[in-house]
């Protein structure tokens, strides 16, 4: 019989799009020699460096104030993490020159949710680290708390790779550091960057305080025609999003 967590992942109606996703070099060789200089002349510090998986595939899904949020969780992880990244910043000057030598990946909204995600699929695939802003966008609210209600395809791309490390991570004082609509900086304003406990779909999914199906009840509600079990996963997609938004809120996410 074939894997349940197999039909999991088949049942997200999600692929990749076909496309190599390489690193570029300078993206390599930046995380190799600025993080530490950066965080030389920064006050942002860093909680549960140690719970980080020494290799992928990984999702870093955090809470999102601040345009400064990718950059300090990038150099936390050392590690070339992906975002997908508005086609606006892909259109000239020093942010498309960022986005393209980093390996940002462009995305079109008015695409949708799906495409965007695919694109995603392609740099887990390879086994790559992904960085996500659960609440879709950055938090538009003028006063706390800021934390919205997650969007579900954090979740679905979570049962695409039910193997996958999904890594919470909770971001303070970057509002502060810079905020929102601004290009002024306070360059010692203090940044917490927490990494909370990795856990994986399949874990999660299996666990009595998440969904707490066993493999047979996986298997149950994955029929083998496509689109009949959407109801069920839209429901389990929505319980996990909103555990890991429950877990942000309670590292502390503002």
């Amino acid at each position: 019989m074939e894997d349940p967590f197999t039909r999991l992942s088949v049942a997200t109606g999600l692929s990749g799009s076909g496309q190599t996703r390489r690193i570029p070099f300078f993206y390599r060789a930046l995380m190799a020699s600025l993080p530490p200089v950066v965080r030389s002349f920064t006050n942002v510090k860093y909680v549960g460096l140690h719970r980080l998986p020494s290799n992928g595939p990984v999702i870093l899904a955090g809470n999102h104030t601040s345009h400064i949020d990718p950059i300090v969780v990038i150099m936390g992880a050392r590690k070339p993490v992906r975002y997908l990244a508005k086609a606006e910043h892909f259109t000239g000057g020093l942010t498309k020159l960022v986005m393209l030598s980093t390996g940002q990946i462009e995305t079109n909204r008015n695409a949708g949710g799906t495409q965007a995600l695919s694109l995603a699929v392609d740099v887990l695939s390879d086994g790559g680290w992904m960085g996500i802003f659960p609440e879709g966008t950055r938090s538009r609210r003028a006063s706390p708390p800021f934390l919205q209600k997650g969007k579900t395809g954090i979740a679905r791309l979570a049962a695409k790779f039910p193997h996958a490390q999904i890594v919470p991570v909770c971001i303070k004082g970057a509002r502060d550091f810079m905020k929102p609509g601004k290009s002024k900086i306070n360059l010692f304003s203090p940044i917490v960057v927490e990494f909370g406990v990795p856990i994986t779909f399949k874990d999660w999914i299996l666990s009595p305080e998440g969904y707490n199906l066993s493999e047979e009840g996986i298997s149950s509600i994955l029929p083998s025609e496509p689109g009949e079990s959407q109801e069920m996963m839209g429901d389990i997609y929505r319980k996990f999003t909103d555990q890991l938004m429950g877990t942000l809120e309670d590292m502390g996410a503002p």
